[in-house]
């Protein structure tokens, strides 16, 4: 199998970030360090990351973790700034998250040592449904509503697909709207928001694909259920 899909059996990173992995040179093979996207391993190989040898992993774990602000969805961060890992030294598999949260974002965030799974949940042509809770600044117009509805061309000429978009409260000087998306642009809803004009306050991830946040407080996390994870693989 190819030397990617090995790490992402192995719980070391998803099928993208061991791509990036192999290429920063992190990955040794038969004691040999590779560099290139393709390499084909078999189950005698030895295989090494920053010189620790990882193997297959048989068991998969399914978290849901309720991320606050203020921690970056890495394995490490260079500034030392806290990561949802930290959370996770002592779990008996290795994890990595599905997706990410922005460091001034908080929510739903799933974390699992299945790589399969997490390389089509993250894929963008499965187009797997993600809810946010955003707290805006002022209220926005039917006109606004239209056009974050219809799609928004950002700055970077990105134009999002429609994103359901419905205000659940106003208030003097903000509003609270839930936002559905099923991409994965950078800061994207942020972004979608300032392009009508307003700027998120606070953004919380509620919902991922079927499985949502209710019952989990802020820093805590629960292994998702069997029925959560047959649902999640339905998708």
């Amino acid at each position: 199998m190819r030397l990617q899909k090995y790490l992402a059996l192995c719980g070391v990173a998803s099928r993208r970030h061991a791509e990036q992995m192999i290429a920063d040179g992190l990955v040794q093979v038969n004691g040999q360090t590779v560099t290139e996207m393709g390499i084909q391993v078999e189950e005698s190989d030895i295989i090494c990351v920053r010189g620790e040898r990882v193997l297959p992993e048989t068991e998969k774990r399914y978290v849901l973790y309720h991320k606050p602000m203020g921690e970056v969805t890495t394995v490490s961060d260079e500034k030392g700034r806290d990561t949802v890992m930290d959370h996770f030294r002592d779990y008996p598999v290795r994890l990595y998250p599905i997706g990410r949260l922005d460091y001034d974002s908080e929510g739903l965030l799933l974390l699992t040592n299945d790589g399969d799974l997490a390389a089509k949940l993250t894929h963008p042509s499965h187009e797997v449904d993600k809810t946010y809770l955003a707290r805006i600044t002022t209220h926005l117009t039917q006109e606004e509503l239209h056009t974050l509805r219809s799609g928004v061309l950002l700055d970077d000429g990105f134009r999002t697909s429609p994103a359901h978009v419905r205000v659940i409260r106003e208030e003097t000087f903000a509003s609270a709207v839930l936002i559905t998306i099923h991409e994965g642009h950078n800061r994207q809803v942020r972004r979608m928001m300032e392009t009508v004009g307003h700027k998120v306050l606070l953004l919380r991830r509620v919902k991922f694909g079927p499985i949502d946040l209710r019952g989990v407080e802020r820093g805590a996390w629960r292994e998702l259920t069997p029925d959560e994870i047959r649902a999640l693989k339905e998708l």
